[in-house]
């Protein structure tokens, strides 16, 4: 990442578009990856221990034709770039302790999510941009908190909807008192929705806004200004435009003052460069750890994981050496991609089956490395990114089930996967050589066991036995493979059939679960996938993901004279009054 402004003028990169069905207009399937040098809606500077992030957003470059881009408005493209900095901060500047968020046009921070982009685009491009949104966000807390790199929003004008739940994320908010700036929350009054991204939970949750008060605040549609809005918790500091600047730059000295060195080198995230084909009603997507086969007609996709290929660093000198093409790095990062993939741009797949390929050894090793290496920064960063992708896991709306077999490498952060599935398979013996070579065999390690949690704040072996913790701490002491026996009295895996019944067994499970309804499975495996304990994130993911999903589709939001319908227009929507 180069200590520049990105410019308008770099080349410009293709616009990701979705292709979902149900919508107009959406040709081409979204892609997720982005480079500092074709930005086209951020500009990034760096000084020192400090990052300038400003929102200048392209009004012509918006994801899809049909809409522009005012008023710094986004839609998917512009997070996509957001999620890249905030990604690329982590691993590629380490010497960066402050980020300040602001925008770079006159008198507007940001007005959120684009209207007409939600208008026009189909039910399930809106759940999953709120989402990938969220997540987005998610991933700036965790900088602050676990990284040492502390966000602090400048709102330089209004922040309206998302701009304002984009200032939420921040560690810090301040907001120019020049009598226009203001933040908002004008969804429910203007459009009869809901803050898409989790901002209603923050405001009270995390900025502990007493609850009439942030009933005011989200139904006035004008939104809050200056010393009301600081009175209020809504904002740290409203500071009067002349000493604006100046108080930003002074609190982000002091962050970066406050906050321990993470010495660099800093760890450049190469491009992904999968090689993509289609074949009828399949398409195939292969990485160098990772591949993805999609199988449109039969409703299914298939990823598979491959090991570690040989020994790898034993140390953090050595992984840092290594780089963005460390096992769990590229690996995970590949799976990232691969889930996101399967998200937007392929609707109707509803079950998704796991399955891994090489040495469990190799992985358990690549494991305790990382393990022993945890206070080295590059080494907590990876960690980290390997427990945001597979919280991706849990969050998506597919039915996954993990198939183990003989060859696999279900151990360590891998047998995670097995773990976040909603059932797991594995065989039970088998009659050639090569399974009486490699039977399937399941193991654990450190990884499983802390530093991977989940949304609610527990391993997965906690949520799976949330009524028996003591099978947790026994479990620690199984340090070998375990077969499929010992997996299935262990409760490691749901069924163990053998080699006689396993090809039957497991299409006959695939064609029960893809026969069922969508909508019933999603509900179910959300409301399965996390029990215990309740945290701000599983609030956002739980209740705003079961609310707005089903605003989204009401006809007061979206109906011929819904509100989200007729913004813009000067007929009023109209409701139906009735309480449901």
């Amino acid at each position: 990442m180069e200590a520049t402004t990105s410019s308008p003028s770099a080349a410009p990169s293709p616009q990701p578009r979705a292709r979902e069905e149900g919508s107009s207009g959406e040709g081409s399937p979204v892609r997720f990856e982005a480079e500092p040098g074709r930005y086209r809606h951020w500009k990034l500077s760096l000084e020192g221990a400090i990052a300038r992030v400003s929102m200048d957003v392209d009004e012509d470059a918006p994801m899809r034709p049909g809409y522009q881009l005012k008023l710094n408005s986004y839609d998917l493209a512009v997070d996509i770039e957001l999620a890249d900095i905030v990604q690329r901060l982590r691993f590629e500047r380490p010497e960066v302790k402050a980020v300040v968020v602001t925008s770079a046009q006159p008198r507007i921070f940001c007005a959120g999510a684009n209207i007409y982009m939600l208008g026009s685009s189909s039910h399930a491009f809106k759940v999953n941009f709120c989402k990938f949104t969220n997540e987005t966000r998610l991933a700036l807390e965790e900088a602050c908190s676990e990284s040492g790199q502390h966000y602090l929003a400048a709102l330089n004008g209004v922040a309206s909807g998302g701009g304002y739940e984009l200032a939420l994320a921040c560690e810090e908010i301040f907001l120019c008192d020049d009598g226009s700036s203001a933040v908002s929350f004008p969804e429910t009054p203007l459009l009869a929705v809901l803050p898409g991204t989790g901002g209603l939970t923050r405001l009270v949750d995390k900025r502990k806004v007493r609850r009439d008060l942030a009933d005011v605040f989200s139904t006035l549609a004008e939104g809050v200004r200056g010393k009301r809005a600081q009175e209020w918790g809504l904002v740290d500091r409203s500071i009067p435009r002349s000493r604006f600047d100046q108080a930003v730059a002074q609190r982000a000295a002091e962050l970066a003052a406050a906050t321990p060195d993470r010495p660099g080198p800093g760890v450049e995230l190469a491009p992904l460069e999968p090689r993509r084909a289609e074949d009828g009603d399949v398409s195939t997507c292969d990485y160098r750890h990772v591949s993805l086969k999609v199988d449109r007609a039969a409703r299914t996709a298939e990823i598979r994981v491959l090991g570690p290929d040989g020994e790898g660093p034993s140390d953090a000198a050595g992984m840092r050496r290594a780089g963005a093409d460390l096992w769990a790095l590229r690996a995970f990062r590949e799976l990232d991609d691969a889930l996101l993939d399967l998200r937007f741009n392929h609707p109707t797949v509803g079950l998704v089956l796991l399955r891994t390929a090489g040495s469990p050894d190799a992985v358990r090793a690549a494991d305790e490395a990382l393990w022993a290496a945890r206070d080295d920064w590059f080494v907590k960063e990876v960690l980290l990114h390997m427990r945001r992708v597979l919280k991706r896991l849990d969050l998506t709306a597919r039915s996954v089930f993990a198939l183990i077999e003989p060859g696999s490498c279900f151990a360590g952060s891998l047998f995670e996967l097995a773990l976040a599935a909603d059932r797991s398979y594995m065989l039970d013996g088998g009659d050639d050589d090569a399974s009486r070579a490699s039977p399937a065999t399941v193991a654990l390690g450190p990884l499983n066991f802390g530093p991977l949690a989940m949304s609610n704040g527990l391993t997965r072996l906690a949520s799976r036995f949330l009524g028996a913790p003591e099978r947790v701490a026994a479990l620690k002491e199984r340090t070998g493979p375990l077969s499929a026996e010992e997996a299935l009295e262990e409760g490691l895996c749901t069924f163990a059939p053998d080699a006689m019944d396993w090809d039957d067994e497991v299409r006959l499970a695939i064609e029960e679960r893809v026969s069922l309804s969508p909508d019933a499975l999603t509900g179910m495996e959300a409301s399965l996938r996390f029990c215990g304990p309740e945290t701000m994130e599983t609030k956002i993911f739980s209740r705003l993901s079961a609310w707005q999903n089903w605003i989204f589709q009401r006809p007061n939001a979206v109906g011929q004279r819904g509100a989200l319908t007729m913004y813009g227009r000067p007929e009023r929507p109209e409701f139906d009054w009735r309480r449901t």
